[in-house]
């Protein structure tokens, strides 16, 4: 069986500390058993790894999460990137060609699709393991899990069997039905309905066939290219309601969507992360701080504070599901995300009257990464080694770098750093136009780098000079 993991969504309940490059599905709130910091993406990794489905994995997601998902599974995971945010049909299609023509997939093999934010038992994977023989034993189109509800929830979707199959661990699917009322829901599980998880799998071939049906190509590459012809719809709405024969297994355990503040809270074990206080009156509160300014509250209870250079919230838990219409209108970058090489936090940034603009970041290179070989049309730079120690590539020039080294980039200079030890330095862009899209990349490893220039050791003896960065 092949898995596809889903990873979309800006995550925008879950503001500030979730933006348009870093999902909620990226936030290390949760704790390990080590008692480690984890998000939910590492969290559902390892329990994939636990019952073996991590090497049969890949993840369907968009150009803005590739970096974070390679700097918090590794280099190895499998990626399919989205041209486009187009919803989840367009994406498990585009997986799915690519299973087929890239990696030649049978068929006839099983796939498996779940959410990459998914937060349950380890138990809930052997049932997604099971879905495999349920779909050949059954010659189903679909196999879902069911969760059996807790309490009539409005926020999920709801599975309705077929009449006269109470009890049973597998069950024909009779039609589906989108977050009803309270009372609805009430009636919906007198009918053993269960709440639709988004975790489903079909045979290859059968999602293969409706690319076909449509006239579009089930070659990856050339699907890319058309990709958005795909309908902009959900895979539940596209495929999952007009299948003629759906089946779904039962699962018993717990299960949460961990979208907003008041949900998320309730697995965060510690009431603080972060710089920051609460009074022993302040019952039920959770205080969440990535700035370096202490937060202090006081005398109130059953609220979320959460900060970080994106912003500031204060709310009620029971009403922080309503933060996402209220940020929909905020046009502003990520203040901080993290990259492949390490991460990134916006310190400061001041539009001048005469057009000029002044970007100051605070930089973090993991020791044996590397930034990419680039250079800048719009902007010069200015680094300062804070700590570690590293290489340093300017105009095909390698000089050695540590605390106190200032490095001066003139606009359209080539550059680039790699990092012995944990590196960190400031960077002070300064330009007209200060965007993350003004970027050419020469090189991407630091090979390639080393390959192309020369150290300043050798220019040195060559030029019987001494060159100095500063």
């Amino acid at each position: 069986m092949r898995l596809i993991l889903l990873s979309g969504g800006s995550g925008k309940r879950l503001w500030p500390l979730s933006n348009d490059a870093r999902s909620k599905q990226f936030l290390k709130v949760l704790e390990n058993s080590n008692g480690e910091r984890e998000s939910m993406v590492q969290r559902v990794w390892g329990q994939l790894k636990a019952v073996g489905l991590a090497e049969s994995a890949v993840v369907a997601t968009s150009k803005s999460q590739i970096d974070m998902m390679r700097n918090q599974l590794g280099d190895s995971v499998g990626i399919v990137v989205e041209p486009e945010r187009r919803d989840t049909y367009p994406a498990i299609a585009l997986a799915a060609a690519y299973l087929s023509s890239v990696e030649h997939v049978n068929p006839d093999e099983v796939v498996a699709v779940l959410p990459v934010d998914s937060f349950v038992e380890d138990r809930f994977f052997q049932r997604v393991k099971e879905l495999e023989d349920v779909l050949i034993n059954t010659q189903a189109d679909l196999a879902l899990v069911g969760v059996s509800p807790t309490y009539p929830s409005e926020k999920y979707g709801y599975i309705v069997p077929e009449l006269n199959q109470e009890g049973q661990p597998i069950v024909k699917v009779s039609h589906f039905r989108e977050k009803p009322k309270e009372e609805q829901a009430r009636e919906l599980i007198t009918q053993q309905a269960l709440w639709n998880c988004g975790v489903f799998a079909f045979k290859l071939g059968y999602i293969l066939s409706k690319l076909e049906e449509i006239g579009l190509s089930t070659d990856y590459l050339k699907l890319i290219n058309k990709y958005a012809s795909l309908p902009k719809i959900s895979f539940d709405y596209e495929v999952v309601e007009k299948a003629n024969n759906v089946v779904a297994i039962r699962y018993d355990g717990e299960w949460k969507d961990l979208g907003t503040w008041n949900t998320l809270t309730e697995e965060i074990s510690a009431p603080i992360i972060g710089n920051g206080a609460l009074c022993r009156e302040s019952l039920g509160t959770h205080l969440i701080n990535e700035l370096d300014i202490p937060i202090i509250v006081l005398g109130l209870s059953n609220i979320v504070v959460a900060a970080s250079p994106d912003g500031i919230l204060v709310t009620n838990k029971k009403d922080s599901p309503q933060i996402k219409d209220l940020v929909n209108g905020f046009e502003q970058r990520p203040m901080f995300e993290e990259r492949r090489w390490g991460w990134y936090r916006v310190l400061d940034h001041i539009n001048y009257e005469n057009g000029q603009e002044v970007l100051t970041k605070r930089i973090g290179v993991s020791a044996g990464k590397s930034l990419s070989y680039q250079l800048h049309y719009q902007r010069s730079e200015v680094w300062t080694i804070t700590k570690g120690e590293g290489e340093f590539a300017l105009d095909d020039v390698i000089y050695e770098v540590k605390p106190g080294d200032v490095l001066h980039i003139p606009v359209g200079a080539k550059h680039g750093v790699r990092a012995r030890t944990d590196l960190e330095f400031i960077e002070v862009q300064a330009g007209t136009d200060l965007v993350e899209g003004d970027i050419v990349r020469i090189f991407m490893s630091w090979d390639e780098v080393e390959r192309h220039c020369e150290t300043a050791r050798e220019v040195s003896k060559a030029d019987n000079s001494d060159l100095k960065i500063g």
